[in-house]
């Protein structure tokens, strides 16, 4: 018996996980209302009966699904500083940078972020989800800013402001690509960050990737 627990947990797990990216894919495809129970069970492999057994309602799991979108968003912007160096204004540098360029910055995730949305006004549960993972993402930009040389006398409200910007450049970046020149928008996010924080993100960030 000792065996068998872990491994049906894991399955269990498996399973859980696989119907949450069915309702991505079809909610990427043709927006949150594709993403119908039948469709999901389909596009899974599985009967609708096994959706109830891990999601009370189809809410439940679309709210899940959000979830998943914006804390895979948010570990893909933090994987940059796993073997980054200490320096806090090097690390500020290397996570703005990241979250405003692919994987982050995705026509894909723009579009299920956009559909998802739509779901806040009509579902308090669905803002109550927006609600935690922006102000996930926004405390951990803060905590960066907070870890500078010289931080701001307001972090918090800094980081607002960054967020802001970074938001706006992720978006522009990912609907129309080809309309910005290599890099132009990692350059344009890192000074008008400089600029609200009053230090050189630009230059630190250069010279680390020169080492690279």
């Amino acid at each position: 018996m000792k065996d068998r627990r872990p491994y049906r947990r894991e399955s269990e797990e498996r399973r859980r996980d696989d119907l949450i990216a069915a309702a991505l894919e079809l909610v990427a495809e043709g927006g949150a209302k594709a993403a119908t129970v039948r469709a999901i069970s389909e596009k899974a492999g599985v009967t609708a009966g096994l959706i109830r057994h891990y999601f009370a309602n189809k809410e439940e799991l679309t709210r899940a699904a959000y979830t998943r979108l914006m804390d895979q968003m948010t570990s893909q912007s933090l994987a940059v500083l796993q073997d980054a160096p200490s320096d806090p204004v090097i690390r500020l540098a290397l996570f703005i940078a990241a979250s405003v360029s692919p994987p982050v910055s995705d026509p894909v995730a723009v579009a299920l972020w956009a559909a998802f949305v739509q779901e806040l006004r009509r579902d308090p549960e669905m803002h109550a989800v927006h609600r935690v993972t922006y102000l996930g993402f926004r405390d951990l930009l803060q905590s960066l800013i907070e870890a500078l040389p010289a931080p701001p006398a307001d972090p918090r409200r800094s980081a607002i402001a960054c967020n802001g910007l970074i938001d706006g450049l992720w978006m522009e970046g990912a609907l129309l690509p080809e309309a910005f020149e290599k890099d132009e928008l990692i350059d344009i996010a890192l000074d008008c960050s400089g600029a609200i924080l009053h230090i050189d993100l630009a230059t630190a960030y250069r010279t680390e990737r020169e080492k690279t």
